[in-house]
């Protein structure tokens, strides 16, 4: 089981934890909601939980719970720029479809 993530996404992590002060880096899980059933959650981290399970790209740390992972196995964090937009892209292959304003999913 693993996940990863591209440089674009390690740096700019990087750039909110230094601008923070203070994190390990940064927890990625999933929650129910929305009408597809499962939505991403992104938040930063200060101290490991014993259940975590780490994985480490380009010097960041992604945290994920093992209720998580099962959803999450081989995903790929990137963030990414269009326009005036940009924001995390979640290039997970367990996902077997998205809601229509792509807020949500199901495995």
């Amino acid at each position: 089981m693993a996940i990863s993530m591209t440089e674009a996404a390690a740096q700019h992590v990087r750039r909110s934890l230094d601008s923070r002060g203070k994190g390990e880096g940064i927890r990625l899980g999933v929650r129910t909601t929305g009408c597809s059933g499962l939505a991403y959650v992104l938040e930063f981290v200060d101290e490991q939980a014993p259940e975590d399970q780490v994985f480490e790209n380009f010097g960041v740390k992604v945290f994920i719970d093992p209720k998580s992972l099962a959803y999450l196995d081989g995903t790929e964090l990137d963030f990414t720029r269009e326009g005036l937009n940009e924001g995390f892209k979640f290039n997970n292959p367990n996902v077997r479809g998205e809601c229509g304003c792509g807020e949500s999913f199901n495995v």
